[in-house]
């Protein structure tokens, strides 16, 4: 029993207690007086040395409530205060005796241990009740740890039953269709720990791997502002406010829609910015973030320089500058996590955070951080789900299986198919079997999952093959598998299929297979894939109906693609789709910065033109001044109106300037001599 209990248990103050625990007389045995005369006969008769007080003292640790002790007391004790609390509520002090009576009892049947413990220590009563409730405590102490136990594992299972129900407010089982557990959070929900790469990397390799000598250095490091989606570093410059703000515009149906904002030095320097892309120098570039060291723009096209110049460390380094300059200036309501906040592509202030983030995933992708890529996949997918402007949904997939996220992918697939037609598309329609299939050889599976998984891995992969065709043959020559006579020859899969589908479909059959085949290398896939392949044969040869309907649609279909998909396809650089776009894409300049912008933008403010004034000079004006850069055939440029009485003075003026500048050049040239050869005869070395 801790002393503060006694404190309490004999009404006195902290620093009122003399040396000791002081169970003596005083105002403890005036306590026991006060509480009722019952109290004193729990301990039995009193001892033959001893006095009553002292008696009724041994027995005041009885009078701590359940509440404040720290010990569970026994069974015994237990049911002795339940029955006196219950004959002090019915009895009162009327019935005092009565209670003492029904109390000795009681103490004497269930409490024997207590009673031996305090006979024995009669003789010095004193040290006795000092040391007393010490060895209380270790005697109950072993209960205590199984009771203590006991309870707990109580709690963990009423929470697990309460997390349960939640889960399933229906009661219902909470397995899908697939036979896969339900999730009840958002399909786009994103985690905060899912966003930070070194998580992922500690769970592969360990966290001294990982950190190695990074802990000792951040203690010393200044105090930066803490964000998700990437950790600012101690190379970048110091960072202050640069110009970029987000607002929220309005809220419809518990979607909030937000934009970023470019205040009017911001402007200036995206002014620039322009000018220095125009320019086409990256030295201008790098000029303009020596000023601007967070200018957003200019992060992400210096960083496509840098890639392909081969410096992958610097155009990571530099995205993620990028998006820490974005995220300090998010609005204190935007929530990266909650997939209800919304960005329009359409406004040019927002295209840099979609870029960005999806330049940062496919760093974090080739990095080896599949998990951390599929949050941030799924953050660009929340940001815009109904328009989708980078169409992510072309990668969603892969990074899916990448990450062994199986259950993810399938609810994915079950709940957008109806609105959405996700087996239209070629990636799904065979990543989605490919995940069933995985899903079924986890052996810590139920056997009615797995069985379950397995049937709609069958059936979805054969309509994959009947809708899509052309993409067996291809994924066969990546994976480096050679086919059977059968479907080598068979004209369904063959070179016939590829040639007659339209280019939009071949873009994406083309992207699919360069990015996923890796995927499919697995023999265990191969084995699962050729039965059902041969399956499909026989059902061309039996002219099933589902046959002739897949060719129907894909002839009415992908007759064009959309604009995001071929932004898609110029950002994820697939040599096997961007061959296939078309000349309309092709012909005009991609920047990095803005790739293929939407027709329809939203501009908020508009670049102010340049004053230049046109130029006539000729071929050979155009050819001196690139020789001369000072020379000027129109000479000084008149800014007090036109006067046409002075045009063939300033000819003749321009023709002098040009003879000057022609002697001049003629004047400068000097030709150097030969160095003459002072042994004809050479050294000899020859022979």
């Amino acid at each position: 029993m801790s002393r503060r209990a006694l404190r309490r248990l004999r009404g006195e103050q902290r620093g009122q207690e003399g040396p000791g625990l002081g169970l003596g007389l005083g105002p403890l045995g005036q306590l026991g007086g006060d509480l009722g005369p019952h109290r004193a006969r729990e301990a039995g008769p009193p001892p033959a040395t001893g006095s009553r007080p002292r008696a009724a003292v041994s027995n005041r640790f009885e009078l701590i409530p359940a509440e404040e002790s720290e010990d569970e007391p026994p069974a015994g004790e237990e049911r002795a205060d339940t029955r006196l609390s219950e004959q002090d509520t019915a009895g009162g002090n009327k019935e005092g005796n009565r209670a003492r009576n029904k109390e000795g009892a009681v103490t004497e049947d269930t409490d024997d241990g207590q009673r031996e413990g305090e006979e024995a220590e009669q003789p010095d009563q004193m040290p006795a009740s000092s040391n007393k409730p010490r060895k209380k405590k270790k005697k109950r102490k072993p209960k205590k740890t199984s009771a203590g136990d006991t309870v707990e594992d109580n709690d963990l299972e009423d929470i697990d039953s309460l997390l349960e129900r939640l889960e399933d407010p229906g009661g219902l089982s909470p397995q899908s269709q697939g036979g896969l557990i339900a999730d009840s959070r958002p399909l786009l929900y994103v985690e905060h720990r899912n966003l930070n790469p070194e998580n992922e990397l500690k769970r592969y390799f360990g966290a001294r791997a990982v950190l190695g000598d990074q802990r000792p250095r951040q203690r010393q490091r200044q105090y930066v502002r803490s964000t998700w989606l990437t950790a600012p570093k101690n190379t970048w410059p110091r960072y202050s406010k640069t110009g970029i703000a987000m607002r929220l515009l309005d809220t419809r149906r518990g979607v909030q829609h937000f934009t970023f904002e470019h205040h009017r030095e911001y402007q200036q320097v995206q002014f620039k910015f322009l000018d220095a892309v125009e320019s086409m120098d990256p030295n201008n570039i790098v000029l303009l973030l020596q000023m601007n060291p967070y200018h957003v723009d200019s992060l992400l096209q210096l960083s496509d320089v840098c890639r392909m110049q081969e410096d992958q460390e610097m155009a990571r380094d530099l995205i993620e500058r990028a998006l820490y300059s974005l995220e300090c200036a998010f609005h204190p309501v935007f929530s990266l996590t909650s997939g209800t906040c919304r960005l329009d592509y359409r406004r040019p202030e927002n295209r840099a955070f979609f870029l960005a983030l999806f330049k940062h995933l496919m760093f974090l992708e080739k990095r080896g951080c599949p998990r951390t890529a599929l949050e941030f996949c799924k953050l660009i997918l929340s940001l815009d789900p109904e328009n989708d402007p980078l169409c992510v949904l072309l990668l969603i997939d892969f990074l899916s299986l990448r990450a062994r996220e199986y259950t993810f992918l399938t609810r994915l697939f079950q709940e957008w198919e109806s609105h959405r037609n996700l087996s239209q598309l070629p990636n799904f329609a065979f990543s989605v079997p490919l995940a069933y299939f995985f899903l079924s050889q986890q052996e810590e599976r139920p056997e009615l999952e797995r069985s379950q998984a397995r049937e709609r891995a069958a059936r979805l992969i054969q309509l994959a093959l009947i809708m899509f065709p052309s993409v067996l043959m291809p994924l066969l020559d990546h994976c480096s598998v050679q086919p059977d006579a059968r479907v080598a020859s068979h004209p369904f899969f063959g070179l016939n299929a590829q040639i007659s589908q339209s280019p939009a479909l071949n873009q994406l059959t083309s992207l699919y297979v360069g990015r996923t085949h890796a995927l499919w290398k697995d023999p265990a896939v191969m084995a699962w894939l050729e039965p059902h392949t041969h399956e499909v044969l026989r059902m061309v040869e039996a002219q099933d109906p589902l046959v002739q309907e897949a060719e129907h649609k894909r002839k009415i279909r992908y007759q064009s693609a959309p604009r995001n998909i071929y932004r898609h396809v110029i950002l994820s650089e697939m040599k096997e789709a961007t061959a296939a776009l078309p000349l309309e894409v092709t012909s005009q300049p991609v920047m990095g910065f803005d790739p293929l912008p939407p027709l329809d933008s939203i501009v908020s403010y508009t670049r102010p033109e340049r004053t230049s004034h046109p130029s006539n000079e000729s071929t050979l004006s155009l050819f001196f001044r690139s020789l001369l850069p000072n020379f000027n055939l129109q000479g000084d440029i008149r800014h007090d109106g036109d006067d046409e009485a002075g045009a063939g003075q300033d000819l003749n003026q321009g023709v002098n300037r040009l003879m000057a500048a022609m002697r001049d050049m003629l004047a400068n040239i000097q030709f150097q001599e030969p160095p003459r050869d002072d042994n004809p005869e050479g050294d000899g070395d020859w022979d």
